[in-house]
């Protein structure tokens, strides 16, 4: 692996930490170094990084929000 790639993975603790998991990654970027985008795309998909992943944790979220506020009010009326 070329020296630039191994510095920029360092600095970065995501993508280190996904070429470990995921070390068929070591061969790409050995054989193609300016595969790095699709190295990130890849660590962003797999932590779910990514704009809609955190659109849909947001939404679940809120969803879980709504239904606790829905279980307060139906104990509340009982009383």
């Amino acid at each position: 692996m070329r020296r630039e790639v191994f510095e920029y993975l360092e600095n970065q603790k995501d993508l280190k930490q996904f070429v470990r998991e995921q070390p068929h990654w070591y061969r790409k970027l050995s054989r193609n170094p300016y595969d790095i985008q699709s190295l990130e795309i890849a660590s962003l998909h797999h932590y779910k990084k990514t704009i809609p992943d955190k659109v849909e944790k947001f939404s679940s979220g809120v969803q879980m929000a709504n239904m606790m506020y829905q279980m307060f009010q139906a104990m509340k009326n009982q009383n």
